[in-house]
């Protein structure tokens, strides 16, 4: 991705047009049901398409900064969602906001195809934050005793990977819904047990 040189600022404009070119193409690839146009994406921005393509000279490095941003903001919620909600609450309001994460991945699949066959984004680090994001609440929940101690982490990321693989692209909200609640009551200690 072009970024400025090292010891080089980046000026506050060209900051705050390289942050909104990202919102706006988030929202337009979560929307999107097919390709979008990048001149649509500046246009929302309030910005040129040079400005654009100055920040992002391929479709490619726009979908990889939106697929990192995504990324950053669904690991980063786990801790910020377990200092609000119980930790059984909290996952499941964090599995919320990983299906989004999947959906806004669904808008932008032709060219995530492409950034990973490249190499350029690797899928066994995006599944480590997901895991540990996961494992952390489950720790969580571990010791206040809401969720079943000894989870591995990386079965609960399969099983919430596997609903939202089982289920058509933004037509099954419903469904996916039904499912990630049944993963979280899956997950809670047997109480019949002593």
């Amino acid at each position: 991705m072009s970024s400025p040189e090292p010891g080089r600022s980046v000026r506050s404009d060209a900051r705050r047009n390289r942050e909104k070119l990202v919102a706006v193409a988030r929202a337009a690839f979560a929307a999107a049901d097919g390709t979008v146009a990048l001149e649509a994406i500046a246009r929302e921005a309030g910005v040129g398409i040079g400005t654009l393509y100055r920040h992002f000279p391929t479709r490619e490095e726009l979908v990889e900064a939106v697929y990192a941003a995504e990324l950053d903001d669904v690991t980063a919620s786990a801790p910020a969602l377990l200092r609000k909600l119980p930790p059984e609450a909290a996952l499941r309001a964090w599995m919320d906001r990983y299906a989004a994460f999947v959906e806004t991945k669904r808008g932008m699949a032709d060219s995530l195809r492409a950034s990973l066959a490249s190499g350029r984004i690797a899928t066994p680090a995006t599944r480590s934050r997901i895991t540990a994001a996961i494992g952390a609440i489950l720790d969580a929940g571990a010791r206040a005793g809401t969720l079943r101690a000894g989870l591995d982490p990386e079965d609960v990321t399969l099983l919430v990977l596997g609903a939202f693989l089982s289920t058509s692209a933004g037509q099954d909200a419903e469904r996916i819904g039904r499912l990630l609640d049944l993963i979280v009551d899956a997950l809670r200690p047997d109480l019949s047990t002593p």
